[in-house]
């Protein structure tokens, strides 16, 4: 028997679709802001997108007592082992979560020509996430 807290993984995924979608949504529009607005805007909603993606994985982890994860980046490596979601999503997602140490830690040397990369593709590789996620635990709790 698994211990799945739902309610925690539910809750971030109302902050993706409640504040972290609509910002993206907004930010594309490319409102009337300085560059350095958007910029810090941009970095702050690509470091929430890996937090998110890692604080959900975790649970997973915990919850169906998988493999732990060496790192930030290895909590997606179980997920896609595990069968939570395919190759191409996990390499997708491996690829988001390697930018939360930039941006963090080395904020003062970011390469803002990397924001641009996930502009046109955070929304739909958090939704993909989400159903992915949504089908293994539906999957895996009616066993």
């Amino acid at each position: 028997m698994y211990y799945v807290d739902r309610g925690q993984i539910e809750q971030r995924f109302r902050y993706i679709d409640e504040w972290l979608l609509e910002a993206v949504g907004e930010l594309q529009k490319k409102p009337a802001m300085p560059p350095s607005l958007e910029r810090l805007a941009w970095e702050r909603t690509l470091h929430l997108a890996a937090e998110l993606v890692t604080d959900i994985g975790s649970l997973m982890i915990d919850g169906f007592i998988m493999r732990d994860a060496s790192s930030y980046e290895d909590i997606v490596e179980v997920l896609r082992e595990e069968g939570v979601f395919d190759d191409s999503l996990g390499a997708d997602l491996h690829e988001l979560v390697k930018l939360r140490k930039p941006l963090v830690q080395r904020y003062y040397a970011l390469d803002a020509s990397m924001l641009e990369v996930w502009k046109p593709r955070l929304v739909e590789l958090l939704q993909a996430f989400r159903q992915s996620v949504e089908q293994y635990l539906q999957r895996e709790l009616l066993k």
